[in-house]
């Protein structure tokens, strides 16, 4: 990535928080959004317990445009016209205007009631607006009907690295031109029947004993699957020159960016995390920094053993040229809000940026024990990143073996 890439608006609905001041007021405070879910329709799933998203449909979005979304829509939109807001809603020609929104699954949550109207009162009654709803890029084709932009228009589905995917795409399309400014960010919410015991199917999720607060616990020795969260954010995009000339306040600049796959599985990650490794070295050059410049690396750190693992092996690597230099702090928020699938690596996107430009890292929860393989420290108490020049890696891993890297600046 030649040019920097300005951000001038962010945007969460997260277990956390409806808005991103929000979210991150908690996450400083050291608040979990991890709680236990309805037993009304979690008591015989493998994990009952979830990010749930503090999304007050009613207080936020119109009856009549809310009944026609998927949740997962409904939280992207939202947190796409925070991010719009929060950027001073930019003018400019509807054709210069792109949206990139990612999602894992889609309306996952419209296909399970829908399938149960199906069985139990027949076709006939079926909602006439299932397609549109369930759609993977409904949630794209809304905010750009809602903002008016005839842009390109992209919807990344790269499972858990689907967010990441979209920040990176929208670059893209500013570095060649093909638009001024790109609306970008994932979403998804599958917190229901159908995605739990999916997810549970596989042994994927966390099925620890204790408190629901305490189960998501990445690069600890006794970690035992991810918690999965629900939500969305969206960060605003555009050229440095066009914000220079708009006043627009800069939160953060993207650096760089790179992907890679693995090969090698479907779901397992590449067990010493080799491409996972190459993507952040890759990145890391685009960006024209080097390991020893960051002062945070944002951990993908699901939770998982063998993901958590192979992503620890590959910072080791990374940093193993820089022993007698100041480590990075890492962080893993995933313990704080779960883990979003198609909306994780937006909303750690905005966690990073924030971090970078309140110059701040919250508390790192539930590590008492990390794994030995980690060669980065985990702050224990809110800790603040030192130097003028804040630099940050942020790590997006997802099913199907993508790996999305990003490398963000701080405003200073």
């Amino acid at each position: 990535m030649t040019d920097r890439i300005a951000i001038t608006g962010l945007g969460v609905v997260s277990p956390l928080g409806s808005t991103h001041p929000s979210t991150w007021r908690s996450l400083l405070e050291g608040r979990s959004g991890l709680r236990a879910l309805d037993p009304a329709w979690s008591a015989d799933l493998p994990s009952r317990v979830g990010g749930v998203s503090s999304f007050e449909i009613h207080a936020l979005l119109e009856p009549h445009r809310a009944r026609r979304l998927d949740r997962s829509a409904q939280m992207g939109l939202v947190a796409a016209q925070e991010a719009w807001t929060h950027a001073g809603r930019p003018s400019l020609a509807p054709e210069r205007l792109g949206v990139v929104f990612g999602t894992g699954m889609g309306g996952l949550a419209t296909l399970q009631e829908q399938l149960t109207v199906l069985r139990e009162q027949g076709p006939a009654r079926v909602n006439p607006l299932t397609v549109p709803m369930i759609m993977p890029n409904a949630v794209a084709a809304q905010i750009a009907l809602f903002l008016g932009a005839r842009g390109p228009l992209e919807a990344p589905v790269s499972a858990c690295a689907s967010g990441a995917d979209a920040i990176l795409w929208g670059a893209r399309l500013l570095q060649q031109d093909l638009a001024d400014v790109v609306v970008v960010g994932g979403c998804d919410a599958l917190l229901n029947r159908a995605g739990m015991a999916a997810f549970g199917a596989m042994r994927a999720l966390a099925g620890c004993d204790g408190p629901p607060e305490e189960a998501s616990r990445p690069f600890d020795r006794d970690r035992c699957g991810f918690v999965m969260g629900e939500g969305a954010a969206a960060l605003v995009l555009e050229r440095p020159e066009r914000a220079r000339a708009r006043n627009a306040p800069v939160h953060g600049w993207l650096r760089g960016g790179a992907v890679t796959a693995d090969a090698h599985h479907i779901t397992t990650p590449q067990p010493e995390g080799r491409q996972a490794e190459r993507a952040m070295g890759q990145a890391l050059e685009q960006a024209g920094v080097s390991p020893d410049d960051l002062q945070l690396v944002k951990a993908h750190g699901t939770g998982t053993v063998q993901g958590d693992h192979a992503e620890a092996l590959a910072l080791g690597r990374l940093f193993d040229g820089s022993a007698g230099a100041r480590r990075p702090w890492l962080l893993a928020p995933k313990a704080a809000v779960g883990h979003l699938i198609g909306g994780a690596g937006a909303l750690e996107a905005v966690l990073t940026v924030l971090c970078l430009r309140e110059g701040l890292v919250p508390a790192q929860r539930n590590c008492p024990h990390p794994d030995p393989a980690l060669p980065l420290p985990m702050p224990q108490a809110v800790s603040r990143l030192e130097g003028p020049a804040r630099l940050a890696l942020a790590n997006a891993f997802g099913f199907g073996g993508k790996n999305v890297v990003l490398v963000f600046e701080g405003p200073g």
